[in-house]
């Protein structure tokens, strides 16, 4: 019998009650033809994978993360709560030490999905990695955490909950969001005042081939890990960079993702997109299980695989090579950037739109952070959705509030005006709790 030189374990759910539309690309087929295809190959004969069934989530494990309003029975449905915690089961096979690594093979995914939830933004109704993650802090105690996100959509919602958390590494490698959903995740877009240079994003052009991928990952990716020394890696793992993918316009392959899930060699991969239903997913997500493994990969080829269709021109590679130097030299400079940014300031404002595209509904946002040297800093944010009628006050105290946030957090909570908002909500992070009046 075959044996995995690394233990794995793979939770599958495709969510069959769940769907946009029928026909619409984020349906169950996704990992139906995935599932179809670990079956066939024998996957799950070899000595050392094994298949975990999923659970739900607590409502509790989602209050940790988001803000849904009016609250997660009202914006997130069972298949979410079963996504979120097919996550679960798999980090815990993980931290329990049965297996070295696992792969939760789930939907809907969840990268899009930001610390206020109003609705359904690409596909996402919560973010099912950040819910992982605060279930393994509070479960397993506190550690470093680095997510790699290698979806071809920015996760501009996974950005945005751990924007302020310098405990948590946020590296995306996407396409550029001048060509694509969601508009975001330029070099800019760095961290908040309290974790600056925390949040590391590279928008890849159209048409960044197979070596494109690896050498960000070799030159950049590896070596900001290795700066950073995480206690735990995540691979946000959307599948979206193949070559024959609908709706994106990128070209790797499924040996590619392999290759790169045997450089980054994650401790949990999560789902995330990927759309090319027959094409892709079941070779890009074989792949990925072997390479996880420790076993040979390099048999694994779509049917109509040629090297042009994964090849680049080479001024996206000139290009990429500029963007790798100048990204990790912000990163060495972190410290320098954040001085300069916070210089002189108590407190940070920035306004947002956040616009969520499933349901046409637009949220205009306006966020504080206090400047502090001791914890993430106290958050809150006035937000408005009219067309859901809402007006709420979101106030965030950080997982390691030092005195002062806690304190100035509770009074605004204690003191907001109720009559100016529909709701006014506390997330206390260190008590483990969520307030809503």
């Amino acid at each position: 019998m075959l044996k995995a030189a690394r233990r794995v374990g793979l939770v599958f759910f495709p969510a069959y009650d769940w769907a946009i539309s029928p026909t619409h690309p984020e349906r169950e087929e996704r990992l139906l033809y995935t599932q179809d295809q670990v079956w066939e190959e024998g996957v799950l004969d070899i000595e050392g994978i094994t298949e975990y069934r999923p659970r739900l989530a607590d409502i509790k494990d989602v209050e940790r993360v988001h803000i849904c309003v009016p609250d997660v029975r009202s914006r997130a449905g069972e298949s979410d709560l079963i996504a979120a915690g097919g996550a679960l089961v798999a980090a815990d096979a993980v931290l329990q030490g049965e297996v070295d690594r696992a792969f939760a093979i789930v939907r809907p995914p969840g990268h899009h999905a930001q610390r206020i939830v109003y609705g359904n933004r690409g596909f996402c109704n919560i973010n099912i990695e950040a819910i992982m993650i605060e279930y393994i802090r509070q479960r397993y105690g506190p550690k470093r955490i680095a997510i790699v996100d290698t979806d071809c959509h920015h996760g501009d919602g996974t950005q945005d909950i751990y924007w302020h958390d310098k405990d948590t590494l946020y590296i995306s490698i996407h396409q550029d969001g001048r060509t694509l959903y969601p508009g975001t995740g330029f070099l800019p877009e760095f961290g908040g005042p309290n974790a600056c240079g925390y949040t590391l994003n590279l928008p890849l052009p159209p048409q960044t081939g197979e070596e494109g991928f690896l050498y960000a990952l070799e030159n950049l990716i590896l070596p900001v890990l290795n700066d950073f020394r995480p206690d735990l890696i995540i691979n946000s793992a959307g599948q979206d960079n193949h070559y024959t993918d609908p709706i994106t316009n990128m070209r790797f392959s499924a040996r590619g993702y392999a290759r790169l899930t045997e450089l980054l060699q994650p401790h949990i991969a999560v789902l995330e997109g990927g759309y090319s239903i027959e094409g892709a997913l079941p070779y890009v997500n074989l792949g990925i299980i072997l390479a996880l493994a420790g076993l040979d990969y390099t048999y694994v080829r779509e049917p109509d695989y040629t090297p042009a269709k994964v090849s680049q021109p080479q001024e996206i590679t000139d290009y990429i090579a500029h963007l790798c130097r100048e990204t990790y030299a912000a990163w060495q400079q972190r410290e320098e950037i954040r001085a300069q940014t916070t210089r002189g300031k108590k407190e940070i404002t920035r306004q947002r739109r956040v616009y969520y595209d499933t349901e046409g509904l637009l949220e205009i946002q306006k966020e504080t952070t206090l400047v502090c040297e001791e914890c993430a800093g106290l958050t809150w944010i006035d937000s408005r959705c009219s067309e859901r009628g809402e007006h709420i006050l979101a106030v965030f105290i950080p997982r390691d509030a030092c005195p002062r946030c806690r304190q100035e957090g509770e009074k605004l909570f204690r003191q907001a005006d109720r009559r100016s908002y529909t709701r006014v909500y506390l997330q206390d992070r260190p008590r483990d709790i969520l307030v809503r009046e």
